[in-house]
């Protein structure tokens, strides 16, 4: 393992691309929902800044490589404060100020036959197959820091609560996540390579407001 080998997603610098967003950060958008969360890069804030009113949308930074190569997330965010309304265990209440996404490539010798047709189909449809899993770090609004559960609309997706409810509300959070770790234990197996990373605000599924903001995404070695 490369102890060096660092995958800068979002500095403090950015190169900012189309629409004003740093580079590599692309949208997000679900098909069913209409009305979506607004990205942009606050350069007071060096970091990029979510408002979302009745609505849910995400950004994404499509990255590929080996998670035992570069196993350690690092980032900051900060929230305004918790989602009103806001329950893990309900879809109704499946919003947040902020979480962060780790998806990880489709391996078709992982899954079962009617899972590879599926995931066949939506290629299909969409031009690529969805990620095998993912892991989803939250600012959880009910769920205790350090627990866990799966997400209320798919198994495939675990989420994490790496801070929870109005606590630290309004200031800068560092985080630190070992991602072979959280995998194997989250999942049972070993991870496949990463597919890529994703921020998301929301509050579509309480009808509320949220916002938050995002720095210093990386991906290292131990």
């Amino acid at each position: 393992m490369n102890a060096a080998a660092l995958a800068v997603l979002l500095s403090t610098t950015p190169i900012l691309g189309p629409g004003g967003l740093p580079a590599g950060w692309e949208p997000l958008d679900f098909p069913k929902i209409k009305a979506h969360t607004s990205y942009e890069w606050s350069a007071s804030s060096m970091a990029i800044h979510a408002r979302a009113e009745r609505s849910a949308s995400g950004l994404i930074y499509k990255h590929e490589g080996s998670v035992a190569e570069l196993p350690m997330l690092r980032w900051k965010w900060m929230v305004a404060g918790p989602v009103p309304g806001g329950d893990e265990h309900q879809k109704l209440g499946d919003d947040y100020a902020a979480r962060l996404y780790i998806t990880f490539r489709y391996e078709p010798r992982r899954v079962g036959l009617l899972t590879r047709l599926k995931y066949g189909a939506v290629k299909l449809l969409k031009g690529e197959r969805p990620p095998h899993n993912a892991i989803c770090y939250i600012w959880a609004n009910k769920l205790a820091a350090g627990e866990d559960l799966p997400s209320p609309y798919t198994k495939k997706v675990r989420m994490v609560a790496v801070r929870s409810g109005a606590a630290g509300a309004g200031e800068w959070r560092s985080e630190e996540r070992n991602i072979l770790e959280d995998y194997r234990r989250l999942f049972g197996e070993l991870p496949p390579p990463y597919a890529g990373v994703a921020i998301m605000t929301d509050a579509d599924n309480t009808k509320t407001s949220a916002e938050a903001w995002y720095a210093d995404i990386t991906l290292s070695g131990r």
